[in-house]
């Protein structure tokens, strides 16, 4: 099968860990060992990943550098799905004893500048503070918060992927056997213009719906989003807390799900599946090859 992988912020990042290198190696090292299972299985796959946290953290870095010339989000972007890129690809290659070529290619992925999600910044980047802070960050910096769980963070624009300008180079490399990690964080937010050239804008693309995209676009058979909790949970957040083995998108719609966290991948794997995808798990990242066959996380269904 060819799988595409989406590795959720959360599972490169845990919540509370200090965003250093040393962390974000050894999680990329604990990642590489589920995928690399994958690949051992037979399977073809194609690796992307979040960046949330990351993309944050060099905003703030710029803001402090230069206040008044900041880098604009898709060069972040470009930054990040570099840098994740490349701890994945090298980690990945350890992992298989360096007997299946691993690429990551910097992906633009083609928005619409006339998306509603412009004027309604719901995306969460950067690190979790206490609600204070984050107000005065706001009125400081000109910046969007919202609640994240118990925590406050900074919130940007998230658009709807359009098109993946660079699907034929990821099409050449998976036919060369290469395992392809690309769309990074979403890919790099990138508009056309009238003459047909492509420039960047401000924002940050949810990686799952590029994720869902990018499966469809690649006839892929299986979509997995692959995060640190062990799949939709019923009363998530309470003692009451259950895994949904199958999830509908009747059953979907009836539930209240998070639009910074399991709402995007409810909604990017009914999108994969109703366009024709056998499957659509969401689950821990430890459990991908379980998840593949049905006996861990959620299965998304019609």
């Amino acid at each position: 099968m060819l799988v595409v992988a989406a590795l959720g912020g959360n599972a490169l990042l845990r919540r509370g860990e200090p965003m250093t290198a040393e962390a974000q190696r050894a999680n990329a090292a604990r990642a590489a060992v589920a995928l690399a299972g994958l690949v051992r299985a037979g399977h073809d796959l194609v690796v992307t990943h979040g960046n949330g946290p990351q993309v944050g953290l060099l905003a703030l870095q710029g803001a402090a550098y230069r206040p008044d010339a900041p880098d604009p989000l898709d060069l972040l972007g470009a930054e990040t799905e570099g840098m994740i890129g490349y701890l994945i690809e090298q980690e990945l290659e350890n992992a298989l004893g360096h007997d299946r070529p691993v690429a990551a290619l910097l992906t633009q992925v083609l928005v619409d500048p006339a998306d509603p999600a412009f004027a309604r910044p719901t995306k969460p980047v950067g690190p979790v503070y206490a609600e204070a802070e984050a107000k005065r960050l706001a009125t400081a910096r000109g910046w969007t918060v919202a609640p994240d769980g118990a925590s406050w963070r900074r919130v940007v624009p998230s658009p709807k992927p359009v098109e993946i300008p660079d699907l034929q180079v990821i099409r050449l490399l998976l036919a060369q056997g290469v395992v392809v990690i690309c769309a990074g964080g979403g890919g790099i937010p990138v508009v056309r213009r009238v003459d047909g050239s492509l420039s960047g804008i401000e924002a940050v693309i949810d990686k799952d719906h590029a994720s869902a995209l990018l499966a469809r676009n690649l006839g892929a058979d299986a979509l997995l989003m692959l995060t640190d909790v062990d799949g939709v949970q019923d009363a998530f957040g309470t003692p009451a807390a259950r895994r949904i083995p199958r999830l509908t998108a009747a059953e979907a719609q009836r539930m209240a799900l998070p639009a910074g966290s399991m709402g995007p991948k409810v909604a990017a794997g009914l999108a994969f599946v109703a366009a024709g995808g056998r499957l659509a798990g969401i689950g821990r990242l430890e459990d991908a090859g379980a998840i593949l066959i049905g006996a861990a996380g959620t299965a998304i269904s019609g």
